[in-house]
């Protein structure tokens, strides 16, 4: 399936995969509201991560802030990992994932749909986390709030984007977390490392938006290899 219709010129086939993609993405969002299957479960287990981390590293304050960006980290990759897990999960379920594939609509709008709500649950799993990590380590977010959120969005969103683009071959596999975990991790390295040296720059160094120009641009420039790989290659991707 080609990403537009025979015909139809390139701004008409935008509008399309953008009218798909917010399908896609409402459909995921009212099953979500529905049943908190994804959310729920991330939550836990990030929440677990950050409480074991605590209790394995109980330090001083300074070195509490020092490590408190790995931790942050750790929870939010591997809970974001189990989260696109159980996502495309659902799609597996009576032939759910089939329609989607037959669906009159660009396959690129699937990328962008799924990978849209990803983001959300993460986000929204991260608003439980963070002030978590921030009691138990030492962490004011009142003088940091900005550029932590900045750099959490910015890293969440590259590693969504890498975990939807993949994680759709894993729908019709057995062992879907196992392989997922195997593809997107070293894909996301990156993602990773930068989010934890410029987050711990902000909490242990006070550092603003001006000083981490590098590492975001680095993060910007991440995200936006992926929006772009996922976009044209996820129908190659799927094509049997």
């Amino acid at each position: 399936m080609s990403d537009a219709p025979r015909g139809t010129g390139w701004g008409e086939g935008w509008r399309a995969t953008v009218r798909g993609a917010a399908a896609v993405f409402r459909k995921d969002l009212r099953i979500e509201l529905r049943t908190r299957d994804v959310t729920t479960t991330t939550a836990r287990f990030g929440v677990l991560v950050v409480v074991i981390a605590s209790l394995s590293f109980y330090l001083d304050p300074l070195l509490a802030r020092k490590i408190a960006p790995g931790v942050l980290w750790a929870a939010i990759a591997f809970g974001g990992l189990l989260a696109m897990g159980r996502g495309w999960a659902r799609e597996r379920e009576l032939g759910a994932f089939r329609g989607l594939l037959l669906a009159p609509v660009p396959r690129s709008a699937l990328f962008l749909g799924k990978a849209a709500a990803h983001l959300l649950f993460l986000l929204a799993v991260e608003v439980v986390l963070v002030p978590l990590v921030a009691l138990f380590f030492h962490v004011d977010l009142t003088e940091v709030f900005v550029p932590l959120a900045v750099l959490l969005v910015l890293g969440s969103t590259g590693f969504v984007l890498a975990g939807t683009l993949f994680g759709a071959l894993t729908v019709r596999t057995g062992a879907r977390d196992l392989a997922l975990s195997v593809v997107v991790f070293p894909l996301i390295t990156p993602a990773l490392l930068g989010g934890v040296a410029a987050t711990r720059q902000v909490l242990v160094n006070g550092a603003d938006l001006a000083d981490l120009a590098g590492w975001v641009q680095i993060l910007v420039a991440f995200d936006l290899v992926f929006l772009a790989a996922g976009a044209m290659l996820f129908d190659v991707l799927l094509s049997d």
